[in-house]
């Protein structure tokens, strides 16, 4: 079998590779089927040249071939023996497949591409990139249907180089072209670089996915130590108040068990005196009839006198209000701790969402980033100072010359004029007021700061739980317990961006575009309001619906 295939193939040509038909033989002693040759010679004619397709020998003028009479008798008798003449079909090109370039007629596929002849070879048509010294510096790739990208389109050049500059391949003219003066490499460097930077980034890559593996497998560790810690802390409490429970109920036995005794003791007393009594009663009973008195007398001596314990004055009978001040006691504890587990939720809920971790978004930077944290902002009327309007659904506050009608409350700023907003702000939020007048400031605050009276404890800007952006018609100031003046005019619209988490607060000036006045970095360690103070007559802040 294997000779058989060495006779087939050395007596096929290496165009077509189907077994000779007509041979020829060309003057540097290679064989081809006359037809495939003349074929071949034919689409040079325009070159004036003409070559072997194997050894790629040139020959001027073109050779005028003869039969080989010799050559077409042995392929005759290897034909008669049965030597198949044609490859399988699983070797010819299909529509998906790379097609030898230098196949006549039906193609086979390629097996590889040159990228210094620009054709695709079958393994026929190839060995002369292997035999022959002319070719041993071509470069041979994969088959590739995208030969032609490797040409110049401008100068019909082989691209070999990398233009940095431009991002893209050229050929070596175009160094001395369009592309004169530009950082210039060669495209294998070029390569080299792109896949250093790829394995340098896949390296990083794999190393931030281990960190954050490793951040997962510790929030699941501290996660399930909180719960369990919790749980514990919990169970204590439970078994804190169960044991105060126990205690109540049992002191509350013990004395009821005291002064059931006392009262029964009482009880006995008069039960006793009612019987020596009614003993009494019956002996004198005999002497009722008797008309002499003085024989009744000497019978009947005077009653001893009742003891303090049995007086009836002694006796308080309160039906079902003996214990009523420890029941009283136990819902004032009842509240108390209500209003403790309240007041502590809030924090521990504020500490399970401040948890975050290394996947925090970068401040936005367009008015169109920081408005997909827009949220609605509207002001809550019981914190209201008397001397603010609400109006446009309590999102525009305006400082009038006269108390409004709002009734008292808690939460009201009694002398300050300001107002807090209805929403808690927690995470990522961003919001805009717009304002008109002389001046407004421009807050938030904790839920926490005082609302009674004009100390700094309840002005926006001057204590540890307040943050404010003082704006006038020609300037700003910002101020956390010290105010900063800061250089330019006062924007009419202020966007205010916040990172609860980060404990990020940014003030901008919103026109065409965002421009930042005062960014404050710090812990917020309380849910945030946002808040409007306003000093003159006339003055407004509107906070503009998220669009």
């Amino acid at each position: 079998m294997e000779q058989n295939q060495f006779d087939r193939e050395s007596f096929s040509c290496s165009i077509c590779l189907d077994l000779l038909k007509d041979p020829v033989t060309t003057p540097c002693g290679h064989s081809y089927c006359m037809n495939c040759i003349k074929h071949h010679w034919d689409e040079e004619d325009q070159k004036r040249s003409y070559s072997c397709p194997q050894c790629r020998e040139t020959f001027i003028p073109r050779p005028v071939l003869k039969k080989n009479t010799m050559l077409a008798a042995l392929v005759e008798q290897l034909k008669k023996t049965g030597l198949q003449a044609a490859p399988a079909d699983h070797c010819y090109a299909g529509p998906e497949d790379v097609a030898c370039d230098s196949c006549i007629g039906r193609k086979l596929k390629a097996s590889k591409s040159c990228l210094v002849c620009l054709a695709s070879f079958c393994e026929k048509h190839l060995q002369p990139h292997f035999d022959s010294a002319a070719f041993k510096k071509h470069k041979l790739v994969e088959p590739s249907k995208n030969l032609q990208e490797n040409i110049c389109s401008k100068h019909d050049r082989l691209v070999e180089v990398f233009c940095r500059t431009d991002q893209k391949c050229i050929c070596y003219v175009c160094i001395m072209d369009e592309h004169k003066g530009h950082e210039i490499v060669s495209a294998a460097a070029e390569r080299t670089e792109r896949q250093r930077e790829l394995e340098e980034r896949i390296q990083d890559l794999e190393k931030d996915v281990k960190l954050l593996q490793q951040e997962v497998e510790a929030i699941n560790r501290s996660a399930d130590k909180t719960v369990e810690d919790s749980e514990e802390i919990f169970t204590q409490l439970i078994q804190l108040l169960q044991k105060r429970s126990s205690e109540v109920k049992q002191q509350i036995r013990s004395q009821q068990e005291t002064e059931v005794s006392r009262v029964k003791d009482v009880q006995e007393k008069l039960e006793q005196e009612i019987t020596e009594l009614k003993r009494k009663d019956a002996e004198l009973e005999q002497f009722s009839h008797t008309e002499d008195h003085n024989q009744f007398l000497l019978n009947y001596l005077p009653l001893p006198a009742l003891s303090e314990s049995t007086h009836s004055s002694s006796i308080n009978i309160r039906p079902l209000r003996h214990f009523e001040g420890v029941a009283a006691a136990v819902s004032e504890l009842r509240d108390k701790l209500q209003d403790v587990l309240r007041d502590s939720w809030t924090n521990i809920s504020l500490m399970v969402t401040k948890v975050d971790v290394l996947l925090s978004e970068p401040e936005p930077k367009s008015r169109a980033e920081f408005l997909r944290y827009s949220c609605e902002i509207t002001l809550d009327p019981n914190t209201a100072n008397t001397r603010l309007e609400l109006s446009e659904g309590n999102r525009k506050v305006t400082w009038m010359n006269q108390d409004q009608t709002y009734s008292s409350h808690p939460d009201r700023f009694t002398e300050r004029w300001q107002v807090l907003s209805s929403e808690s702000l927690t995470g990522r939020c961003y919001w805009e007021v717009e304002w008109r007048g002389k001046s407004v400031y421009v807050a938030v605050a904790y839920k926490s700061i005082s609302r009674a009276g004009r100390g700094d404890e309840c002005k926006f800007g001057y204590n540890k739980k307040s943050w404010a952006l003082y704006c006038t018609q020609t300037s700003y100031e910002y101020g956390d317990k010290i105010w900063t003046s800061i250089s330019g005019p006062g924007p009419s619209r202020v966007g205010v961006y916040l990172d609860h988490t980060a404990g990020i607060l940014s003030f901008y000036s919103v026109s065409e575009t965002m421009t930042l006045i005062h960014r404050v970095q710090t812990r917020f360690t309380e849910p945030l309001l946002a808040g409007v103070r306003i000093n003159k007559i006339g003055s407004s802040a509107e906070f503009s619906k998220p669009r």
